[in-house]
């Protein structure tokens, strides 16, 4: 599998980082993680369309993980390329209301030419081809998952959450954890700092760690950080 890193920011609009986003390369095909504002754009930059996407996931509801969900589906009905294949979009409680009332304000994107599949999973697993996607409830919002995709080698997303057990327990033994790290140290509610990701981390034990979702609070944060950790910035590309 091959991480490339679209974004690496929040809500606060950034030059540097757009909305925190991850396009992984499988065998089964490309899923990208979370679309949220500039997503789209950030496709086209590194060299892609929304036709070579396979399947979106939405760890959560908030518009900095899903804005750009109506720019991917307007494109795939209008696009100078419009769709003709499949698309999965997958996440977790309350994904088919939240997608009734998404095409509801915007009645354009309702799939024209191509079939849409809409996986609600809040926890469980999935199989496609070689591809095992498995998730699991997060501690920031009612909908949170995060999840673990394995195909010889494993990576977990965390989403946005602060510590939670279910998340240490999907993301055991990982061979890469992407996880938010919204501050390096301020505590907030529903996300984590180094201390709390630590605490996961130590139980864990990935052999990588990914830092993202990261607010300016990083911008001034000058120490270093001990392997395995890594500041991710947008464009990052990762052998997993």
């Amino acid at each position: 599998m091959k991480l490339k890193i679209l974004g690496t920011g929040t809500a606060t609009p950034s030059l540097e980082r757009v909305s925190s986003a991850y396009l992984l390369e499988t065998g089964w095909g490309r899923i990208l993680i979370d679309i949220g504002p500039s997503v789209v754009r950030r496709l086209m930059e590194y060299g892609y369309t929304t036709n070579n996407v396979d399947m979106i996931v939405l760890t959560h509801f908030h518009p900095d993980h899903t804005v750009d969900l109506a720019t991917f589906l307007f494109a795939s009905n209008y696009g100078d390329v419009t769709r003709d294949k499949p698309l999965v979009l997958l996440g977790g409680k309350g994904l088919d209301t939240f997608f009734r009332k998404y095409v509801r304000l915007y009645r354009w994107l309702t799939p024209v030419g191509y079939e849409l599949s809409i996986a609600s999973l809040p926890c469980g697993t999935l199989s496609f081809g070689p591809v095992v996607i498995r998730t699991a409830r997060t501690n920031h919002n009612p909908e949170s998952i995060a999840l673990r995709i394995e195909e010889k080698r494993s990576i977990v997303f965390t989403g946005d959450t602060a510590y939670s057990k279910h998340l240490v327990d999907l993301a055991r033994q990982t061979d890469v954890l992407v996880t938010e790290c919204s501050f390096p140290e301020r505590k907030v509610r529903g996300h984590l700092n180094l201390a709390a990701l630590q605490r996961i981390v130590n139980k864990v034990k990935p052999q990588q760690v990914i830092l993202s979702h990261l607010y300016p609070d990083w911008d001034a944060f000058q120490k270093a950080l001990p392997p395995p950790f890594l500041l991710a910035v947008d464009g990052l590309e990762v052998e997993v």
